[in-house]
């Protein structure tokens, strides 16, 4: 079985397809991989994926995106794959209308998040709702999402044609729940020395952490967290930062009001790293106050490192997160909101245990990994069985 899976960029397929690639190549199947090459190259290389870089722009611009069809379609005759699996908002339409061309027997589309959502403008909302009905329609044979309501909108607006309605699936999200999230394994010092760790943050015993995972732009919701922990009136609070401005983005304000906080020495600011659940770890509270997420792996992530949860209000976050059981959803916008439940969650320290551990408990109930990634092999060998029958 020969399968493509294609996003707008290298990163996408090893920060969040690896394990499904991983166990594609474990059973038997031949990877294919279609992205722009950068600096997850020699990652995918490492894995014996097969590598076709081709540029795909990730925002509309008709030349660009009809060049970006084109080389697809060129690869896609070349490798005669049994399924192409798209990925990411604009690589997914770009993709699909190929594969069409290229004439491959099964289109299979994951939304990890419609691109519309509930925060945008009506006529941008409409015009982006459009888009995802009508390439389904007619450029896609099944629709896998993340997030529920994703798949509840699909399902509703018959988002595929009727003679694919039992084409939907939600997959949901999920993280390495038995290594690379795996709490109790942190709490042995000879995997990780938290005490050591801490001492290199200046983080002490009488410090509340604060973390934050993301890119470092306005729609994360980086701002209204840094205007909120000015707004604190709680003291000893450590906030750490991690995550970077990807180099395509353009967003100065944030970079500005990042600058600003720069010489904070309770504010640390990590960058893009590699052990992320080490700092989740010694962090106590997570907020992550976007303004558009699908299925934030972030989240769960926290969880899994028993952490209380700050969301925004919006799909995905509101169902990882459970009021008053696991964390606080609170609007948008909003660094006011974000400093009070900071505060009130710091004067109440029974609150924060609760939190944590009913997080700890969700995350290991409903997010694994494993069995997101089994249920896709397993529509992967019906739909190849399926075709080959027919054939």
């Amino acid at each position: 079985m020969k399968i493509v899976q294609l996003s707008a960029v290298d990163s996408t397929q090893i920060r969040m397809l690896l394990p499904l690639n991983k166990k594609c190549k474990e059973v038997g199947m031949d990877v294919h991989c279609i992205c722009k090459a950068g600096p997850y190259l020699n990652d995918i290389n490492k894995e014996n994926f097969t590598l076709h870089n081709i540029s795909i722009d990730r925002h509309i611009h008709p030349i660009k995106n009809l060049k970006s069809i084109v080389n697809i379609v060129k690869v896609l005759k070349e490798i005669k794959p049994d399924i192409v699996h798209v990925h990411t908002p604009i690589a997914s339409v770009l993709g699909r209308v190929a594969a069409k061309i290229a004439k491959v027997p099964t289109i299979i589309y994951t939304a990890h998040g419609f691109y519309f959502h509930e925060g945008m403008p009506k006529k941008q909302y409409n015009l982006f709702f459009n888009i995802e009905k009508y390439i389904g329609r007619f450029f896609t044979d099944y629709i896998l999402t993340q997030s529920k309501e994703d798949f509840d909108i699909a399902v509703k607006n018959n988002f595929l044609p009727k003679s694919k309605k039992n084409n939907y699936l939600h997959i949901s999200n999920g993280i390495d729940l038995d290594y690379k999230f795996n709490f109790n394994r942190f709490s042995d010092k000879s995997t990780f020395d938290e005490e050591a760790f801490k001492k290199k943050l200046n983080i002490t015993e009488k410090d509340t952490v604060v973390t934050f995972i993301g890119r470092l732009v306005k729609e994360k919701g980086i701002i209204d967290l840094l205007e909120g922990y000015d707004l604190l009136e709680s003291k000893n609070v450590k906030l750490i930062i991690i995550g970077e401005l990807d180099k395509s983005e353009r967003d100065q304000e944030s970079i500005n009001e990042i600058n600003r906080f720069k010489d904070n020495p309770n504010i640390i600011l990590t960058g893009q790293i590699a052990n992320i659940n080490e700092y989740l770890y010694i962090s106590d509270i997570f907020c992550l106050p976007s303004y558009r997420e699908g299925m934030p792996r972030s989240i769960i992530e926290a969880m899994a490192m028993k952490n209380a949860v700050i969301a925004t209000n919006i799909r995905g976050s509101r169902e990882e997160v459970i009021e008053n059981e696991t964390g606080y959803l609170i609007d948008t916008n909003s660094s006011k909101s974000i400093a009070e439940k900071i505060d009130y969650l710091i004067n109440n320290p029974e609150i924060i245990e609760k939190f944590k551990e009913n997080g700890y408990k969700r995350a290991k109930q409903h997010y694994d990994e494993k069995h997101v990634v089994n249920t896709q092999i397993e529509l992967f060998n019906k739909v190849v069985s399926k075709n080959q029958l027919h054939n």
